[in-house]
C-alpha cells in the first residue's frame, strides 16, 4: 500500500471517524455503544493493519499493536473528570516510559527504529551497520533522538490531560459526554499529531546526519549514492583512513533520508 493512502486511512479512521460516530452515532446507537464504537474503530484498523495488510513484526509494529490494544482495554474503564484525563493520556505516559528509559541504556529504541526504517538484508550489511551504530558521535545522536521523542510525548501528554480536564466536565454515560469527547478528540488527534511528526523527522534528521558525517564523501559529477553503497564503501576506508563527509553535505543527504522516511520526495 502507497504510503500517501495509509496516512490518508490513518487520519479518516484513527481521527475522523471516533468525531463523527460520537457527533452522530450517539443519538442513534446510544450512548455507551457510540463510545465504544469510536474508541474500537482505531484499534480494530491498527490491528488490521498489522495482521492482515502490513503483516511486519518488528519493533515499531508491535510497540503500535501494544499501544492500540491498550487504549482498546481502557475504552471499558468507565471514567470522566480527572481520571478520564488519564486514561486518554496513557498512551503518552507509555511512550515516555520506552524512550525516555531506554535512553540511557546501551542500546536506545531509536537505534531499533532506525535500523528497520534502513532495513539491512545482509548479514554483511547488518555488520556494517552495527558498526556505524556503534561510534560514539552516532550513539550520542541516538540518544539525543530518543529523548527528543520522550520529551516531545510528555509535553504532549500534559496538553492532552489539560485539554481532556477542562473540556470533558459532563459525566460519563451522558450524551454531553460523548459531545465533549469528539470536541476534544477534533483537537488532539490532528493538533498534537503535528508536534509529533516534527519530533520524529528532527530525530530522524539528528541521527542520519551523525552516521553520514562517518562515511564517505561521494564523488562530485557521479550519481546519487544510495546509503548502503557510503555504508560499503566506508568498510573499504577504514584501513586506510577513509574520507568523511563535510558537514553541509551530511545535513543534506540525511535530510534527504529523513524525507524518505516519510514518503517524501527525496
Amino acid at each position: 500500500m502507497p504510503k500517501y493512502v495509509k496516512l490518508t486511512l490513518d487520519i479518516l479512521i484513527g481521527a475522523v471517524a471516533p468525531v463523527v460516530i460520537l457527533k452522530y452515532g450517539t443519538a442513534p446507537l446510544g450512548t455507551l455503544p457510540a463510545y465504544l464504537l469510536a474508541a474500537l474503530v482505531p484499534v480494530a484498523w491498527v490491528l488490521l493493519d498489522l495482521l492482515v495488510i502490513t503483516r511486519r513484526f518488528n519493533f515499531i509494529t508491535s510497540y503500535v499493536g501494544f499501544s492500540a490494544v491498550m487504549r482498546g482495554a481502557l475504552a471499558f474503564w468507565y471514567v470522566d473528570g480527572a481520571l478520564f484525563a488519564f486514561k486518554d493520556s496513557a498512551s503518552y505516559l507509555l511512550a515516555v516510559l520506552i524512550f525516555g528509559v531506554t535512553a540511557f541504556m546501551a542500546k536506545p529504541v531509536m537505534r531499533t527504529i532506525a535500523t528497520q526504517g534502513l532495513s539491512p538484508e545482509t548479514p554483511a550489511q547488518e555488520r556494517s551497520l552495527d558498526h556505524l551504530m556503534s561510534e560514539p558521535t552516532v550513539l550520542r545522536a541516538l540518544r539525543q533522538a530518543t529523548l527528543i521523542i520522550a520529551a516531545t510525548n510528555l509535553l504532549a501528554g500534559i496538553a492532552n490531560y489539560v485539554i481532556n480536564f477542562r473540556m470533558v466536565t459532563s459525566p460519563f454515560g451522558t450524551p454531553a459526554f460523548n459531545d465533549q469527547v469528539a470536541n476534544v478528540n477534533a483537537i488532539t488527534r490532528i493538533a498534537l499529531v503535528i508536534p509529533d511528526m516534527l519530533a520524529l523527522f528532527l530525530a530522524f534528521q539528528l541521527m542520519y546526519k551523525a552516521m553520514y558525517a562517518l562515511l564517505p564523501a561521494p564523488v562530485a559529477g557521479a550519481k546519487d549514492e544510495d546509503f548502503w553503497e557510503l555504508v560499503a564503501e566506508r568498510e573499504q576506508a577504514l584501513a586506510a583512513g577513509g574520507s568523511v563527509q563535510d558537514a553541509g553535505a551530511a545535513a543534506a543527504l540525511a535530510s534527504r533520508q529523513a524525507r524518505e522516511e516519510f514518503g517524501l520526495p527525496g
